[in-house]
């Protein structure tokens, strides 16, 4: 990896350094997808499958609202998702155990080993990148991430990554 330190420039505000990173971001988005999406176009997914199986792998038995709210799309695209998940056998549903009227979900077998082959690939990506930069980096680079989200569910996303 290239010295990116050698490329800081001490006025990180101007605009021509946030559009660095901003097309850094875009780039390192294109290639932290591109192992998930090969494996994902075998079964004719997408990237909304891909995030849907990591939050109901990540939350059993979340709720179908609680995913809309994670996802922020719109209950028409999440019912295409699941219903192709639930149909190709990687996804279940049953009633809430609270609420009668709420749809729980869980990953199957086929899911969970689907969503372990996919979070391997980019583990692997993200290991390394880590291991170049160093824990201080890290560090930095978890700081920003954490700043890019909106500010009222940052808190709460926080703490739901942590309890992990």
């Amino acid at each position: 990896m290239s010295d990116l330190k050698t490329m800081a420039n001490p006025l990180f505000l101007r605009e021509d350094e946030l559009r660095q990173g901003i097309e850094l971001l875009f780039y390192a988005y294109r290639d932290f997808t591109r192992g998930p999406d090969e494996i994902l176009d075998q079964y004719s997914f997408g990237r909304a499958h891909h995030r849907a199986l990591h939050f109901i792998g990540g939350h059993a038995g979340i709720t179908v609202a609680e995913l809309l709210g994670i996802l922020r799309i719109t209950k028409q695209s999440l019912s295409r998702v699941l219903s192709a998940l639930i149909e190709g056998g990687f996804v279940r549903q049953q009633q809430g155990t609270r609420d009668r009227r709420q749809r729980q979900l869980f990953l199957t077998e086929a899911g969970r080993n689907l969503e372990r082959q996919i979070s391997a690939v980019q583990q692997a990506k993200v290991a390394e990148a880590y291991r170049e930069a160093g824990a201080e980096a890290v560090a930095g680079y978890r700081k920003v991430l954490a700043g890019l989200i909106d500010e009222p569910a940052r808190a709460v996303i926080l703490r739901s990554i942590q309890r992990r």
